[in-house]
């Protein structure tokens, strides 16, 4: 096992100008990671210098056996943390040989909403809160839970600190230190209210490079569980009964709302987004109704609501931005197991392009 480290901590660099790209990409089922690796001449900084590559479609049920054959466009670049050195993780989409994004591929249509003039001036912000829970592999159970029994009850786990409130630390930490090195945007971790269950925060980022970091940040995250013996589940409700959901909140401004005066901004922006709540629902994740029910801090899927720091409205707005007149604000509907392409695009659609 000695020599296989040795092996796997090999620098490249030290014998050969060739350098490993691990290209990643959405799988058929919109939430699944698949990657895979080539050797590339030398260093990369540009995904246009990349070459593009493709895969078979009908292994991941995105393409028929008959033509199966599924292009790969690289888009964004992070530093690989596995393999370190000047190796690279290359996030892709997925488009047919003819040039047409597939039709799990959402980063096309969101980087066309991004590119509009009217978006990109006003330089849409976005925090994303991405929560999640830590699985026992061969049992699919929460990790520090008694297998087939269940622990004391919610309070002491949040932010909680000890062997009997806090289960999994080592990955979790291991995956931010990863997450920086690979040069995503991370802005913390913290436990949350379920034991087992955990959040990371992606952001401030602009655009279209938000929904980029997330799943770069949850390939990561799908390696080191994958190396710990853990499962991760984006499930938004994991388990039944009295125990917090798993969503994906995701914080938002604008230009004009975090200028003098923004606070009409975001009002208007809410106002927007309540016309518009069955259509954003309908997109903010698989499962959201066993999460968004009224309870566990969350509003009920067929109300909108907001207010002001109240963390059982569809939309919360901060204190801080009450008290300045401007800043952001906070959609708390989007599941975790969410595409951040669909809902950062989709919120500044509504909330920016879209005229009522």
């Amino acid at each position: 096992m000695s020599l296989l480290t040795d092996l796997l901590n090999l620098n490249l660099s030290d014998s050969t100008e060739k350098i490993i790209a691990e290209y990643i990409w959405i799988g058929g089922s919109g939430i699944d990671l698949r990657s895979k690796g080539r050797t590339l001449p030398g260093p990369v900084s540009d995904p246009k210098d990349l070459p593009k590559w493709n895969y078979d479609g009908s292994s991941t049920g995105q393409a028929p056996g008959t033509d199966s054959e599924v292009i790969l466009y690289p888009q964004a670049i992070f530093r690989d943390p596995f393999r370190r050195g000047n190796n690279i993780l290359v996030i892709c989409d997925t488009y047919t040989p003819a040039g047409e994004p597939i039709p799990t591929n959402k980063r096309a249509a969101a980087a066309e909403i991004f590119s509009h003039p009217t978006v990109a001036g006003e330089e849409p912000w976005y925090g994303i809160e991405q929560e999640y829970t830590l699985l026992q592999k061969d049992v699919k159970w929460p990790l520090g839970w008694p297998v087939g029994g269940f622990p004391g009850p919610q309070g002491p786990y949040y932010c909680g600190t000890g062997a009997d409130k806090a289960y999994g630390r080592d990955i979790v930490d291991a995956h931010y230190k990863a997450c920086l090195y690979a040069g995503i945007n991370i802005s913390g971790i913290n436990g949350e209210v379920m034991p087992g269950q955990w959040e990371f925060q992606i952001g401030p980022s602009v655009g279209i490079s938000s929904g980029d970091q997330v799943w770069a940040a949850r390939y990561i995250l799908e390696r080191i569980t994958e190396i710990a013996g853990v499962v991760v589940s984006f499930d938004p409700k994991p388990i039944e009964g009295d125990w917090n959901g798993a969503g994906a909140h995701t914080n938002y401004s604008t230009k004009s709302m975090r200028t003098h005066g923004g606070i009409d901004v975001i009002k208007k922006a809410i106002e927007k987004l309540k016309f518009k709540h069955k259509e954003h629902i309908a997109a903010y994740g698989e499962g959201n109704e066993r999460r968004l029910t009224g309870r566990h801090e969350t509003a009920d899927i067929n109300t909108f609501s907001w207010g002001v720091a109240n963390r059982g409205a569809s939309i919360r707005v901060g204190r801080d931005t009450e008290r300045d007149g401007k800043g952001y604000f906070e959609d708390r509907r989007p599941a975790s197991n969410m595409d951040p392409y669909v809902v950062t695009s989709m919120i500044a659609n509504t909330t920016i392009l879209w005229k009522p």
